[in-house]
């Protein structure tokens, strides 16, 4: 890989990962609402999962979609509705106080196994592979997964940490209900580009 591929990937791993999308919504929330210790799992979880998404799709999942162009369909249409479901959840989510153990956010294996049905994960990998990994060699599939595993992480805990500010201003209930409402429907959103004709 050249350096000029090498740094094209690094600066749509960036771009991809810090622009809003159903993750990083998810933190933002998570950050408000339970504080960024409590949301590393969350974090990692898409980290993680992200990269292994990468390693499957790269080494042979991709083929799947390519041979069967109604697979990917049926997958679209489960995460559009998914993610309606998690945004009406996120909307009427109780306020959780401090003293309140029964509030959770996602754990590690849940936000890794979310990437599977978010759409705009979908969107990065095949791209990501695609355009940067266009023979899908081990070698090249390994690197475009490393690099999302450097990249993603510390640009997805940003807006854990704009969520975790953010409380500062949510000190009533009223406010916090407003912000979560506020966040599905930016969840909801999130979802205009998966809704576009492929």
């Amino acid at each position: 890989m050249t350096y000029e591929i090498l740094s094209g990937l690094v600066l749509f791993a960036f771009v991809s990962s810090i622009t809003p999308g159903p993750n990083n919504m998810m933190l933002m929330a998570s950050g408000a609402n339970f504080g960024f210790r409590r949301t590393i799992p969350h974090m990692l979880g898409i980290n993680l999962g992200f990269v292994f998404m990468c390693l499957v799709v790269g080494l042979g999942l991709a083929q799947v979609f390519a041979a069967y162009p109604v697979s990917y369909t049926v997958l679209r249409t489960f995460s559009v509705v998914y993610l309606l479901w998690l945004a009406w959840k996120i909307a009427h989510a109780a306020p959780v106080r401090k003293s309140d153990a029964t509030g959770q956010p996602m754990t590690l294996l849940q936000a890794a196994a979310f990437q599977w049905i978010n759409p705009k994960a979908w969107a990065m990998v095949l791209t990501a592979i695609s355009v940067y990994s266009p023979q899908q060699t081990v070698q090249m599939i390994v690197l475009v997964a490393a690099v999302f595993c450097a990249v993603n992480l510390p640009s997805i805990s940003s807006w854990t940490v704009l969520g975790q500010q953010m409380a500062r201003l949510l000190n009533s209930s009223r406010r916090l209900v407003i912000f979560n409402r506020t966040m599905a429907a930016l969840l909801v959103l999130s979802l205009y580009p998966v809704l576009l004709p492929a």
